[in-house]
């Protein structure tokens, strides 16, 4: 559940307030699938930065993340979704500090002008916001750092927009998930405000962010060209092996993906699941490509 209630979502009228589960319950989940061979857990939530406000003690976000950390032979763990409003500098230190914690997270803004956040309830500023990124990049250099952004919200003029244009510039986020306005029946908006930017114009400021996103994406990725990752292999697709770095970078590997018997694994022995060393030797606006340095048998299920 959400208990923030911005004025576009219909979350907390469908899903209800936040219930936090126990961090006992949470990590005895973790070493289960542990034993059935999962390497890689996500801990989601819809304000999953809000962890913990409703339970006994109030623990937080960055209790549970140390307890999972603690957990052996689980090898990366991450999170899913934040709120700017409840990224505190606890949480922040957990990420850069514990090992199995991955360095990445989405941190949603919706809109990069005041007056559009305050319209949806979001309950901080564009300056808020640039500052929270600030003290996250201070504390891992290399985080992923992705955002979801709506355009054509109601009453957002031109003007408003291009102040949109310009924190997507200037914070230059590793990926845009954008999102056209539509009305949700049942939400604040829905019942109060109107539905005025034309299809038309939210489908050009829908390109124009998508258009500025990926030329930022391609000289951020042409930028870690020859740089070193360990990725965790997730599948193939096309005859090649795929996986994540830790700061949820889609990586594909140059070599096939099956043998001579059509076996699903390389010539030099990936298979799913496995943590491989690799050197990224190309990149696009959406993904990498790497070739392998060394190879670890990490079998996930």
């Amino acid at each position: 559940g959400c208990d923030k209630f911005c004025t576009f979502c219909i979350i907390p009228y469908r899903r209800g307030r936040e219930r936090s589960r126990p961090i006992e319950e949470l990590v005895k989940e973790v070493e289960m699938l542990v034993k059935r061979g999962v390497k890689e857990v996500t801990l989601l939530g819809q304000n999953v930065d809000s962890y913990g406000h409703d339970l006994p003690g109030a623990p937080d976000l960055a209790d549970l993340l140390t307890a999972v950390n603690g957990v052996k032979d689980i090898q990366r763990v991450r999170f899913l979704t934040s709120h700017p409003n409840d990224m505190s500098a606890r949480i922040i230190e957990a990420v850069a500090s514990l090992d199995k914690v991955c360095e990445y997270i989405n941190l949603p803004v919706q809109a990069g002008d005041n007056d559009v956040l305050a319209n949806m309830k979001r309950g901080y500023t564009r300056e808020q916001y640039f500052d929270l990124v600030g003290r996250i990049r201070k504390a891992m250099p290399g985080v992923g750092l992705t955002t979801d952004i709506i355009v054509g919200f109601p009453g957002e003029t031109a003007a408003q927009f291009e102040q949109t244009v310009d924190l997507v510039r200037r914070v230059r986020f590793d990926k845009v998930h954008i999102a056209m306005y539509s009305t949700r029946p049942g939400t604040y908006a829905s019942r109060k405000l109107e539905d005025d930017v034309p299809q038309g114009e939210k489908k050009r400021r829908y390109q124009v962010l998508e258009d500025l996103q990926n030329k930022i994406a391609a000289k951020t990725n042409a930028a870690l060209v020859g740089t070193a990752h360990q990725i965790l292999i997730e599948g193939e697709k096309d005859g090649r092996w795929f996986g994540r770095t830790r700061s949820n970078r889609l990586v594909y590997l140059d070599s096939s993906i099956r043998d001579s018997t059509g076996s699903p694994r390389t010539a030099s022995g990936f298979q799913y699941g496995q943590i491989a060393d690799v050197t990224i030797t190309g990149a696009s606006p959406f993904s990498l490509t790497g070739e392998a340095k060394a190879k670890m048998a990490l079998a996930i299920a």
